[in-house]
């Protein structure tokens, strides 16, 4: 579980098929890929099996070493997020999972990425930069105005103007600089997770109305 508050702007150094040894082979072995992120301040504090969230996406350390982490991922991993486009060179949000003595600064983010969305805006007002982002209609019904949302990872509030597919967040300069979406422009593809309380609400007066 993380909070959306990213701790380092990793870099990627690499994005390979995975070499895994006999004993981990199966069927699916083929689809693996292995990110490697370069993450100094993170790794340092890391062990193997450990999770950690790459904008926005919960996966796990399965090699630390030189101030590099190493995850493996499935296709439907890469299918469903932007991960699976990231290049060598490219700039990633990086958190490190909750302790129970943990700040919730932020709020709670599972790294269940829930869709992806595209920006199709980026403008200037009062010193802040605002995203307009496009997303799936069935992710829409969970935002509200002034909720939750977390956009690559990172913590941020839905502005009042939304519609049936897009809506906006207002990025302060700390944010600008902090995180990868400083530099998200128009047509760049953001993971998004939506509230889990809003869908867990959705699910439950779901299952009332049907049930009369």
């Amino acid at each position: 579980m993380f909070t959306g508050i990213v701790q380092e702007l990793g870099t990627v150094l690499a994005m390979q098929r995975a070499r895994l040894p006999a004993s981990r082979r199966s069927a699916q072995a083929g689809g693996i890929a292995r990110l490697s992120v370069h993450a100094p301040k993170t790794a340092s504090e890391l062990l193997a099996g450990e999770s950690v969230a790459i904008n926005g996406v919960c996966v796990s350390v399965v090699q630390v070493r030189q101030g590099a982490m190493t995850f493996e991922m499935i296709p439907e991993t890469r299918r469903l997020t932007n991960l699976g486009k990231l290049s060598v060179g490219a700039r990633v949000n990086v958190e490190r999972s909750l302790t129970l003595s943990d700040r919730l600064n932020g709020h709670l983010v599972l790294g269940h990425v829930d869709g992806v969305g595209q920006v199709i805006r980026r403008g200037n007002t009062a010193g802040q930069v605002v995203l307009e982002i496009r997303i799936a209609r069935a992710l829409r019904r969970y935002l509200v105005p002034k909720g939750p949302v977390a956009v690559d990872g990172v913590s941020l509030t839905v502005d009042d103007r939304i519609s049936q597919t897009t809506f906006s967040v207002f990025l302060i300069p700390e944010t600008l600089h902090k995180t990868t979406l400083g530099s998200r422009r128009v047509g760049d593809l953001v993971n998004i997770e939506v509230d889990y309380f809003a869908k867990l609400i959705a699910q439950l007066t779901q299952g009332r109305h049907r049930n009369g």
